[in-house]
């Protein structure tokens, strides 16, 4: 099959033999019709980055003049073993943005990079991005930040890196974390470059894959690499035709560079599109040009502070 395009943008169309999607992402193939109508063909769907606890999934290409009761005759194809990383990177890298796509900023005016750790707060499991576990405020971050409620959340900026001297293949000596819901608060129209970066889960030699998605806008995927981001990395970069993505993964115990131009006022979200790591604190927030965003519902704005805010409005009218 012929792979056209990713998370909405057209690629460079690549033959492949499987697809790796994870949450968050979407592919469109062509496949020719060009096979045997009088037999049917097994599609197999498996489990990637986690070990498979049930046999894959198995549906049937069916020819129109051949009853889809009839079982193909040869067996269903072997899918990739879960964790076989090395075929998912050569997948990931084979996907190149289509001749005539827009090319990413020559260079960046921001750069935040994100460490995913495995943590602890009070004895309880959780996600952190430099060493905050994200909780969602009860008051919608568009609302409190238009109308400058100032003790709606966290007012301070979030770390923009990690310690230099982090061991990203160990676990961590210092599990503990800290809960924390501040926002990272993008100047309109710059280019923003993050790096996500992977480390050591809680139990040794235990790294998990991650599907982050953006909100709000698409990026431009530069580049993956093992260990450890370093500044000279950034000569790696592909800035010649990165594919335009919404969603991409982070390799165990690798890296994974963004880059995207903050141009969509509003607050958007940006996390692993596992929603159990989600709810668990592995996500953040930017913000931007908010001042620009107009006629906002009050029913986005219902629920903590701002609900409270349009009720006591609402009847100073009466």
């Amino acid at each position: 099959m012929v792979m056209v395009e990713a998370d909405g943008n057209y690629i460079q169309p690549v033959t492949v033999d499987d697809l790796d999607i994870y949450s968050g992402e979407s592919y469109s193939v062509l496949i020719h019709t060009d096979q045997d109508p009088s037999k049917n063909y097994w599609i197999s769907f498996s489990v990637r980055g986690r070990e498979p606890k049930t046999p894959q999934g198995l549906t049937i290409l069916n020819y129109q003049t051949t009853s889809a009761s009839h079982h193909p005759p040869s067996p269903p194809p072997v899918s990739p073993l879960w964790n076989d990383y090395n075929h998912s990177k050569s997948f990931s890298n084979k996907i190149l943005a289509a001749m005539g796509s827009p090319k990413p900023p020559s260079s960046y005016n921001r750069r935040i990079i994100l460490l995913n750790t495995q943590n602890t707060i009070k004895g309880f499991t959780k996600w952190a991005i430099n060493n905050i576990s994200l909780t969602l405020p009860p008051t919608p971050y568009l609302g409190a930040i238009k109308h400058r409620l100032s003790n709606a959340f966290d007012q301070t900026s979030p770390p923009e890196k990690f310690p230099e001297d982090y061991d990203v293949m160990k676990p961590a000596t210092n599990t503990n974390s800290t809960y924390g819901n501040g926002v990272y608060m993008l100047k309109l129209m710059t280019t923003v470059d993050v790096i996500l970066q992977n480390a050591n889960a809680l139990a040794t030699n235990v790294s998990e894959i991650h599907p982050w998605h953006l909100h709000g806008h698409d990026f431009w995927v530069l580049g993956y690499g093992e260990g450890k981001f370093k500044d000279e990395d950034v000569k790696k970069f592909n800035l010649k035709n990165p594919p335009l993505r919404n969603t991409a993964v982070i390799f165990p115990f690798g890296w994974t560079a963004l880059r995207f131009v903050a141009d969509n006022p509003g607050v958007w979200a940006f996390h692993c599109h596992i929603e159990p790591h989600l709810h668990m604190g592995m996500g953040v927030v930017f913000a931007e040009g908010v001042h620009r965003v107009k006629g906002i519902p009050n029913s986005a704005l219902a629920c903590g502070l701002t609900g409270k805010f349009l009720m006591s409005n609402n009847s100073g009218r009466h």
